[in-house]
């Protein structure tokens, strides 16, 4: 079977992994007891505001709170406050809207229950630096792990060592009930990895924090060093008798959407392999792994048989090595995939983040197939010379094959699909 729109049908994947990642499902299969006090909603991350309004479709009984998303992420809500702040740069709004969160769960009692909406995007929506650090330092830090090309279980180490609201201590803050409903955008799912798990603490240790800056030659504040150096910067265990009575579940995750997509697929008339849904490292190097099975298929039918669609989710890093350029780790993807492909007819590619916002621009991410040098070249750029600059966006913006969808109200990170034919 040939497939005669490819890049409909890489859509269609897109979408039905999208769909199988809607909080409301996972929400109503996790809704807690109802407490004898009250009920209130906290929560952060780019699909925070879409997870309070399927929250408040399905609790049956009073509730209020507050919930931070991104600029142009929040959505109506009827008893649910969305405070809007800058991802992936904090800034002052969320840093009111952090100690905002710590203030609503702060004098609640052990018979109240907090409800936390916790998705990806959380991290940089909840600055929150401790004695002796600013605002400035967290967006500081926040630029230099952005740019450093470390997987995000590492940057959220470092985050949630230095801060006063993440590593569990949102949790810690309360008396009441803590139940987190968690749209995973880790790759291997672990909740505390989420948003640098305010509410679900982890075993990390300050000591790993000094080895990851280390190790990614990050140039902190002095005062940032010295915090780190110190039991000030510890955050709490997760056998703290203060967690006894939480808990938390994953309502959405890549592994599940990814297998919506092969479903979907299947049901097109096209075999899907789903490589995995954990791939991390380099966004550059990803895409020449992915190329070269692409181009193994496409030459010699093997390690699969045409025609057939590979799929993985995870999380890619870029490494940034110049200033000035625009995109995501999806779009860097596309662009080396392109390089790594060009001239090959039949492999066309769609690379896109599931929330809808591919990096420091307004798409999800880009389509690319054997083709896309060739219009490039066309229009008088080096795509070689884009892709060295971290400047994807600009290479696909001039290409036509921008994938734009707008804030998709999930995220459960980053989504490939290579159709070969």
């Amino acid at each position: 079977m040939t497939i005669s729109a490819p890049r409909d049908f890489l859509k269609s994947l897109f979408d039905a992994a999208v769909r199988a990642a809607d909080p409301l499902t996972g929400i109503k299969s996790h809704l807690p007891e109802k407490p004898k006090g009250r009920t209130v909603v906290i929560g952060a991350g780019k699909g925070a505001a879409q997870m309070a309004q399927a929250l408040e479709s399905a609790w049956d009984g009073p509730l209020g709170g507050l919930v931070v998303t991104r600029y142009g992420y929040g959505c109506e809500t009827r008893f649910t406050e969305i405070v809007e702040a800058a991802h992936p740069v904090p800034d002052a709004a969320g840093l009111a809207a952090a100690r905002r969160l710590m203030e609503a769960v702060d004098r609640l009692t052990e018979d109240d229950l907090v409800i936390a909406l916790i998705c990806g995007g959380g991290s940089a929506l909840l600055p929150a630096p401790p004695e002796g650090l600013t605002l400035d330092d967290e967006i500081a830090l926040n630029e230099m792990l952005l740019a450093s090309g470390a997987p995000i279980s590492a940057m959220n180490v470092v985050r949630k060592h230095l801060s006063t609201i993440k590593g569990g201590r949102l949790a810690a803050a309360t008396k009441a009930r803590v139940v987190s409903l968690i749209v995973s955008d880790i790759p291997g799912d672990n909740p505390a990895h989420v948003a640098s798990g305010p509410t679900v603490p982890d075993s990390s240790t300050r000591h790993e924090a000094l080895e990851i800056i280390r190790q990614y030659g990050l140039q902190l504040p002095q005062a940032a060093l010295d915090l780190l150096n110190s039991p000030r910067a510890d955050a709490p265990r997760p056998d703290d008798p203060v967690f006894s009575r939480h808990e938390h579940h994953i309502i959405a995750s890549a592994g599940v959407s990814l297998a919506a997509a092969a479903a979907e697929a299947k049901s097109r008339g096209i075999t899907p392999a789903i490589l995995s849904d954990a791939i991390e490292g380099e966004s550059r190097d990803v895409a020449l792994v992915h190329a070269a099975i692409a181009r193994e298929v496409l030459g010699r039918n093997r390690p699969f048989s045409k025609p057939v669609v590979i799929v993985s989710g995870g999380e890619t890093t870029v490494t940034l090595r110049a200033k000035g350029g625009k995109g995501g780790r999806n779009g860097e993807f596309a662009l080396a995939v392109a390089l790594a492909i060009d001239g090959q007819d039949g492999i066309h590619v769609l690379a896109a983040d599931t929330d809808g916002i591919d990096g420091s621009e307004d798409n999800a991410g880009a389509f690319a197939d054997g083709g896309t040098v060739k219009r490039l070249r066309a229009a008088g750029l080096d795509p070689r010379r884009l892709l060295d600059g971290n400047d994807s966006y600009s290479a696909f913006e001039a290409a036509g094959d921008l994938f734009e969808t707008g804030p998709t109200g999930t995220n459960v990170n980053d989504f490939r699909a290579i159709l070969i034919q």
